[in-house]
């Protein structure tokens, strides 16, 4: 196995750049070492690492590490008391707006009852008509997210309901459409969602730090530098 890219590392923390499709830690089916960033991780140092906070599996970017219990307690309330600033990537099917903000309520199931939920979208690139041979007509936006609340699956399902599910969402966009992206863009069955940066005050150090992840390879197939 490849070892994990590592972002920043000191003490007391370390940021790896989360691959698609691995698991942050282990859930109760099994997995194979390799899908379990925790155990990689772990393996890789040497040494016991807890998460600060969560990704989904199908999500790519900057995860975090505490090295120590204290470290990592200290680490889950800055980003349970909404003191961390996350940046996120995500590419979605046809022409965006320039900028919105989307405010709809979110609950995880139908027996919950609707909790405020907040995102900032912002466009930062489009693609040109004819981009893509095999489907001329078909147009991608590639968007700045940034929630302000920590809801379940926030930033896929406000684009949802913005009429922009993200490419390679299987979960809520339509699969055959899924598939069929996949195929027009050599990406597979992954999700195009980045976490792309995690600003926030050193717990421990106090010093302002800004961790981000590197131009991910399947987004820049539909953005080339």
């Amino acid at each position: 196995m490849s070892p994990l890219t590592i972002l920043f590392e000191d003490e007391h923390f370390v940021a790896i750049d989360k691959p698609a499709g691995m698991l942050v830690h282990p859930g109760r089916a099994p997995e194979d070492v390799e899908w379990i960033a925790m155990k990689r991780l772990r393996d890789q140092l040497g040494r016991k690492v807890y998460p600060a906070h969560r990704l989904d599996r199908p999500t790519s970017g900057v995860l975090l590490f505490a090295l120590d219990k204290m470290s990592a307690g200290l680490a889950q309330q800055a980003f349970e008391k909404r003191q961390v600033v996350k940046t996120y990537h995500a590419i979605v099917p046809g022409r965006a707006p320039r900028q919105w903000i989307c405010e709809s309520p979110l609950r995880n199931s139908p027996e919950e009852e609707l909790r405020p939920a907040r995102t900032c979208f912002e466009l930062l690139a489009s693609t040109p008509e004819g981009r893509f041979s095999a489907e001329p007509e078909l147009s991608l936006s590639l968007l700045k997210s940034t929630p302000m609340t920590g809801r379940f699956h926030q930033i896929r399902r406000h684009l949802l309901e913005a009429g922009f599910p993200i490419v390679g969402d299987f979960r809520y966009a339509e699969i055959s459409r899924s598939h069929q992206l996949g195929e027009i863009l050599g990406i597979g069955t992954r999700m195009l969602l980045q976490a792309k940066t995690l600003e926030l005050t050193h717990p421990v150090t106090l010093e302002k730090l800004t961790i981000e992840a590197p131009a991910d390879r399947d987004f820049i197939r539909c953005f080339p530098v």
